[in-house]
């Protein structure tokens, strides 16, 4: 009780406003994977296997925001990449493969 009543005048604001999460589980939830990978990233086997690491971590979450199947995107990318010219790479982003679907 006294932690309440010590923090009453801001409990009654949060109450008020409505537009404010009460706790922080979505941003938890969001970041968790990304906290856990720091650790693998220790045993990844040097700079260059992390940045390798980093890269693929960032085009999954992109294939995940844009709710594209990792793995369709992933088997599309490695059937076209041997086609496509250097100046074209654009073409085999996640963005891409939505777009063409």
């Amino acid at each position: 009780m006294s932690y309440t009543t010590r923090r009453w005048q801001s409990l009654i604001r949060y109450a008020g406003t409505g537009d404010v999460e009460i706790d922080n589980n979505l941003v938890e939830n969001a970041i968790r994977p990304l906290a856990l990978g720091e650790e693998n990233y220790l045993f990844a086997g040097g700079h260059e296997a992390a940045l390798n690491i980093a890269t693929f971590y960032t085009v999954l979450t992109n294939c995940k925001s844009q709710d594209i199947n990792p793995y369709e995107y992933l088997y599309w990318f490695l059937k076209k990449v041997p086609d496509t010219n250097i100046n074209a790479i654009e073409t085999l982003t996640p963005a891409s493969f939505k777009n063409q679907e």
